[in-house]
């Protein structure tokens, strides 16, 4: 049997952002395949600028997700104090933005959840994978960079707590991670608005044929350049979880 790593998506506030246009900043009722290897790029120590490294995260290994609880949908109306844009001008810091000469109040509105309760199953594609499942397990356990689920303002609420198990498929050890995880004891005090499970996998990842199968959404989530803050569109399959 294929082994798995399993861990946990748990915050008291999270973002699952969609497109960004103008001043609304709307969100996803669960995790994008961009945020989830983002907070692993992060365990690792891959920065935003090392392009071979984001490219082995994007394209080594596949991602499934069981879904109990999106959380309640919280807007925040935002404000921000900005620089102009300007050509070839780029600041290190919040603080060096905030020191420039001219600043400009930008407007928005931004989507959160809280109380999300997902967790998630990550496997390699290929013998070739870069990280071996108990590199990026320890990774998790001791981070480089702080994982936060969405955007800085949302820390995780529970560990990560990777676990690698052997299981038929990803949907397996999730369902199995989700009824006896170490978490499990707090599912019921820290989810809100808990749905009946779903899981959520690649259409390509998807068993061809499961009865299960309840539909095919389209995101645009697969990371192409974190440099330039490119992804492309993935066929994500959403499928009931049964008794999980």
């Amino acid at each position: 049997m294929p082994r798995i790593l399993t861990f946990a998506l748990v915050a008291p506030i999270a973002a699952f952002g969609a497109i960004a246009v103008g001043e609304r900043r709307s969100g996803w009722d669960r995790p994008a395949r961009s945020a989830v290897l983002g907070l692993l790029g992060a365990c690792l120590g891959v920065r935003r600028d090392d392009d071979a490294g984001q490219a082995a995260l994007a394209e080594d290994y596949a991602l499934a997700l069981l879904c109990h609880a999106p959380g309640r949908l919280l807007a925040d109306y935002h404000t921000a104090q900005v620089p102009p844009t300007q050509r070839g001008r780029r600041f290190p810091t919040r603080a060096a933005e905030l020191a420039a000469d001219q600043l400009n109040t930008v407007l928005s509105r931004r989507d959160y959840r809280t109380g999300a309760w997902h967790l998630g199953a990550l496997w390699p594609r290929h013998a070739q994978a870069r990280w071996s499942l108990e590199e990026l397990a320890e990774a998790m356990g001791r981070p480089c960079f702080v994982p936060y689920l969405g955007r800085k303002s949302c820390p995780l609420g529970l560990p990560l707590a990777p676990a690698i198990a052997e299981a038929a498929d990803a949907m397996e050890a999730l369902r199995i991670r989700h009824e006896a995880g170490p978490e499990a004891a707090w599912r019921n005090r820290m989810a809100e608005a808990a749905i009946e499970p779903v899981f959520a996998v690649d259409a390509a990842d998807a068993p061809t044929n499961d009865p299960r199968l309840r539909r095919i959404e389209f995101r645009r989530d697969q990371p192409r350049s974190r440099r330039r803050w490119q992804f492309d569109l993935r066929g994500e399959a959403v499928l009931g979880a049964g008794s999980a």
